[in-house]
């Protein structure tokens, strides 16, 4: 059966602790402009691009009851079950203004053997973020 779906990814929601706190957060440590924080601040987006990065504290009811609690990590070493990733021209000077923006220093930007220059911090909430430099796509 043929169909005409031709779906297109529209948001990734990121579970918070304190919405308003993230979005400001993302807007100074990794240059995003801020779209929208709804005033009940139960909802919160960026600009990023043609997908939006949107904000939600981790327990609210009317998620959880339908399709499950978000799960923390819960020790030092783990992670949650998401990696933000974010494309840079300057992967060195996107990962100095997210450190000094408050993110937590992970792994400095370095090349990898794929060609691309990729460094990891960590947001306020513990949730992973790649910086990475754009790949160029191999030739066939």
């Amino acid at each position: 059966m043929a169909s005409n779906l031709n779906p297109a990814l529209a948001y990734i929601v990121v579970y918070v602790k304190d919405v308003a706190n993230s979005v400001a957060f993302y807007a100074n440590a990794f240059g995003h402009n801020i779209r929208r924080l709804d005033h009940s601040h139960r909802w919160g987006e960026l600009e990023s691009g043609s997908t939006t990065i949107a904000f939600t504290p981790v327990h609210q009811r009317e998620t959880d009851d339908i399709t499950g609690q978000v799960q923390e990590a819960q020790q030092q070493g783990q992670r949650g079950p998401i990696e933000v990733c974010f494309d840079y021209a300057d992967v060195d000077a996107a990962y100095k203004r997210a450190v000094e923006n408050g993110a937590e220093p992970v792994r400095e930007p370095e090349q990898k053997e794929w060609g691309q220059k990729v460094g990891y911090v960590r947001d306020i909430d513990g949730n992973v973020v790649r910086m990475g430099s754009h790949v160029t796509p191999l030739k066939s």
